[in-house]
């Protein structure tokens, strides 16, 4: 089939690179001509493993190629997928702005039958305002159909998330389309759950949104269960054999970051005040992961009485491991707040840089003289540690996990401090 995708973001660039992979020739549009001429020259300007490899193979085999120039993909492709990001707007909606420009360009772009997916994560409702669009403009009812295709991909496994879904959600408010999608994901083993519109734009923000309350609930029993020398790995693991509940993010620590997450709770509380509705549950979510740094400095605060001048290293920046992302990174919020304590910061991470703080190229380096080890981001490299290096080169012997990925008994074997939250 031929595909043409809009948007070489992190959603964009994934489905691209993952059709082009099956066969499928893939056009991949983006109006950032610097992002394009990067991917032209084989540089892949996400951090995502596998993602590179898998561009610069698909591109080899003609399967897979770049432009800014939308006309003419569109004209060639029988499939066009929207892929622009959706980013919160300061009121808390989604910033369609991205989204609406891309329907606008289309309906003047469209002079043959298309099945237009969205692959951008949109408020319920969207895919129907686009039918209706596309139809004020002018564009033939006989020309289109809309498909409604969220995706599920979690940064550092976006690969093979992509590959190796669960399900795949196709919302339709026609049965036309269902055929041809079902055809473009045939080399992959998942159920298809096929809704309307509406429906598959409702079940990836219950999706996003049940994970951000699965994490503030886990986060909020640590809390509790710090109080009363409860080990809260133990009741994790208790919680997961329970099949109605499930292991998977009942890891407590600094809470939840990254594009998708926080951006999309805001969003369905903005949807359901929007319908006169309060939305408490959501709301307590929000609350209890903004209020988790405290949390953590002041378990530091605990072991250090004052952290003035104090040299503080912090292992990790993005919001997750595996992933250069930032964005509404509890890590650098931490950051933040050890700066306003006075703290001397230095920083270490595998794929960010962080502004004004001490950043270092070498984790142990980073280390050297300090007062105070944090873990803040659970890479790979920081669970392997060299504890005895470490303990070498520092000067203080508190080592605080915000992420609980490290054994409390190493660490004191190594004649640190260990400091966690319900990690007695």
């Amino acid at each position: 089939m031929d595909v043409c995708v809009i948007g070489a973001g992190y959603v964009g660039l994934t489905t691209s690179a993952v059709l082009a992979s099956f066969g499928h020739h893939v056009h991949c549009v983006d109006k950032d001509k610097e992002r394009i001429t990067m991917l032209l020259e084989d540089k892949v300007p996400i951090f995502e493993p596998g993602l590179e490899e898998l561009v610069i193979e698909n591109k080899k085999k003609g399967n897979l190629v770049f432009s800014t120039q939308l006309g003419k993909a569109v004209k060639n492709s029988s499939i066009i997928f929207i892929a622009v990001g959706t980013p919160l707007s300061a009121d808390g909606r989604a910033d369609l702005s991205f989204y609406q420009a891309v329907t606008n360009e289309l309906s003047t772009l469209i002079d043959s039958y298309k099945i237009i997916i969205t692959k951008s994560t949109v408020p319920v409702g969207t895919n129907s305002e686009l039918e209706r669009t596309l139809l004020e403009k002018g564009v033939s009812a006989d020309y289109f159909d809309v498909v409604s295709n969220p995706e599920f991909l979690r940064e550092g496994t976006a690969i093979y998330d992509m590959l190796h879904p669960d399900k795949i959600v196709v919302g339709v408010n026609d049965p036309k389309p269902i055929t041809m999608v079902q055809k473009l994901y045939q080399k992959i083993q998942a159920p298809f759950i096929i809704t309307s519109l509406n429906g598959a734009e409702m079940i990836k923000y219950a999706s996003n949104t049940f994970l951000a309350v699965k994490i503030s609930f886990i986060n909020e029993l640590a809390q509790i269960s710090d109080a009363y020398d409860v080990d809260i790995t133990d009741v994790a693991l208790g919680l997961g054999t329970d099949p109605r509940i499930g292991p998977h993010f009942l890891r407590a620590g600094l809470g939840y970051g990254g594009s998708c997450l926080p951006k999309d709770l805001a969003s369905m509380e903005h949807q359901a005040l929007k319908q006169g509705i309060t939305p408490h549950l959501l709301k307590a979510a929000q609350t209890i992961n903004d209020l988790l740094i405290d949390g953590y400095v002041n378990k530091l605060k605990n072991k250090v009485a004052d952290l003035q001048s104090k040299k503080v290293t912090v292992w990790g920046a993005s919001f997750k491991p595996n992933t250069d992302d930032t964005r509404h990174s509890q890590a650098l919020r931490l950051i933040e707040r050890l700066k306003e304590e006075g703290c001397e910061v230095h920083v270490f991470d595998p794929a960010v840089t962080v502004d004004h703080v001490k950043n270092h190229q070498d984790m142990y380096e980073s280390v050297n003289e300090s007062d105070v080890l944090i873990i803040a981001t659970e890479w790979k490299e920081f669970i392997q540690a060299d504890w005895a290096l470490v303990k070498e080169k520092m000067k203080g012997q508190v080592i605080l996990d915000c992420r609980n990925c490290v054994s409390p008994r190493t660490i004191k074997h190594y004649g640190f401090t260990y400091v966690g939250m319900a990690r007695p």
